[in-house]
């Protein structure tokens, strides 16, 4: 009988979101894994990913998931995942024994003797620690622990990452109070990595699964409100595509015009933290235009705001000053046909590769380049926030701490500036500049500090008023508080 709320509960549960009860549409389909891997690793070793395949099922035969599957769906879901994002086929192979020396007894020394020391160190990268050694701390170490391997080799975060992805997809099948505590910590740690690494469709898919764990009832309600809706939006949808494929034609520029489809989880957030109408967010018709070459971008974006009058101040230009995960996107906003308004996100087919698969596009192109034996470099990436976790956690010693401090390094907004050669650096919004990893040299900016700050040793300080960098003396000097001068 105590089991029967429980089981109402998850009824009612999969009433409403249904998407995260999902089930392995095949199960150990092998030949599909290495087919995806070969379309884009040709001259990859795939014998590594049949051979990890191998000992995963045997070390999982008789372990069922909660959803009363076999094991050895996971590790292959996982590493179908990764195979889609493009990694090559060591990655692939980690992906496939992540989880055997954590559950089951094969050693870690054993796994390295079978398949080396790089499948090796990204399978460790992943492996959680135990609870009995570390109490109420194993959590927040075992995050310490691959903030440590993520910094040496990039897909340690791409296979966790992956790894979170399909246990989300599948939370409607464990204890509610234990779904929702992995559901926090993704919408605090997972999904923000996902973000800084540039991956769109996991960070997406992420925090919709998460708030949908989170707020079942309120997921369900927007998700039927935008079912509601999608005939007209579509008509009008329809439209405005038709008018911007007007626009290629006339430039006789080959190009691809689609709508862009609402994130669930973005809709809350801008009712809640904006306080915004349901029907004035979702009113916002989103439009992407991919075309083949920067020089196209520039030409589409000159023909719409001839069609239709651009929103003042809603344009930007993220190829000229791509965002720190390496996103390159235009961005505008025009009164479309009606008066309704139009976002629009013009991109090379590149760019849109990359910021669907973030630095995943990059390890897919030099595993290629490689011949599949690519070496893990953050420099490689212009990662260095990666590298500055890294060194700080070395430093943070108690671990509710180091966990606080991740939340907020990894959700922190940043601010550019300009050096004098032209050259963008990024900057922590609020931090001093003197504790900056960046030279303090700039002489303009576009940003504000937002605390007041204290320069040693610079040459160059920002002014609170005018919005750009002056000189000053080297002496150590107090910057005035934006918000008391005005």
């Amino acid at each position: 009988m105590a089991d029967a709320p429980v089981q109402a509960q998850g009824s009612s549960l999969r009433r409403l979101v249904p998407r995260i009860f999902s089930r392995a549409s095949r199960i150990n389909d092998l030949d599909n894994l290495i087919r995806t891997v070969r379309s884009n690793h040709p001259k990859g070793d795939l014998t590594v990913i049949e051979r990890a395949y191998g000992i995963a099922k045997e070390k999982h035969e008789g372990q069922k998931r909660h959803s009363g599957e076999p094991y050895i769906t996971h590790p292959m879901a996982v590493a179908q995942i990764l195979a889609e994002l493009g990694l090559g086929p060591r990655a692939i192979a980690a992906a496939l024994l992540h989880d055997t020396v954590e559950d089951t007894g094969y050693a870690l020394t054993d796994l390295t003797a079978e398949f080396g020391d790089e499948v090796a160190m990204l399978v460790d990268g992943v492996t959680k620690l135990d609870k009995v050694k570390y109490g109420e701390s194993a959590q927040a170490e075992t995050v310490r622990k691959m903030i440590v391997a993520m910094s040496k080799d990039i897909r340690v975060l791409l296979i966790k990452l992956a790894d979170r992805l399909h246990n989300a997809r599948t939370w409607g099948f464990v204890a509610p109070e234990k779904a929702a505590k992995k559901a926090k910590e993704t919408l605090e740690i997972y999904a923000p990595l996902a973000h800084r690494l540039g991956i769109q469709t996991i960070k997406s898919e992420l925090e919709d699964l998460s708030f949908a764990v989170l707020h079942p009832k309120i997921y369900a309600e927007i998700e039927s409100l935008i079912a509601q809706r999608t005939p007209q939006r579509a008509q009008y949808m329809q439209n405005v595509v038709a008018e911007i494929n007007e626009d290629l034609h006339e430039l006789r520029i080959r190009g691809k015009v689609v709508g862009r489809p609402k994130q669930l989880y973005s809709v809350y957030q801008k009712m809640v933290v904006r306080g915004r109408e349901f029907d004035d967010i979702y009113d916002l018709i989103g439009i992407r235009v991919l075309v083949n070459s920067v020089r196209d971008c520039y030409a589409v974006l000159g023909a719409i705001h001839a069609r239709w009058t651009p929103l003042p101040g809603r344009f930007k230009d993220y190829i000229a000053t791509p965002k720190f995960n390496l996103y390159q996107s235009l961005h505008t906003t025009v009164i479309g046909p009606g008066g309704r308004t139009v976002e629009i996100q013009i991109r090379t087919h590149e760019m849109h590769h990359q910021a669907e698969f973030g630095v995943a596009a990059h390890w897919m192109y030099k595993e290629r380049m490689a011949g599949g034996k690519a070496e893990a470099k953050t420099s490689d990436h212009d990662m260095a926030w990666l590298a500055h976790i890294s060194d700080w956690q070395a430093e943070t010693a108690d671990p509710s701490e180091f966990l606080d401090s991740l939340r907020f390094e990894i959700g922190a907004k940043e601010v550019y500036v300009f050096t004098p050669k032209g050259r963008v650096i990024g900057l922590p919004s609020g931090r001093h500049p003197s504790t900056s990893p960046t030279r303090c040299t700039p002489r303009s900016a576009t940003a504000r500090w937002g605390r007041r700050s204290t320069v040693a040793s610079c040459r160059w300080r920002p002014c609170s008023r005018a919005a750009t960098w002056q000189r000053c003396s080297p002496r150590r000097t107090r910057m005035p508080d934006p918000a008391r001068t005005g």
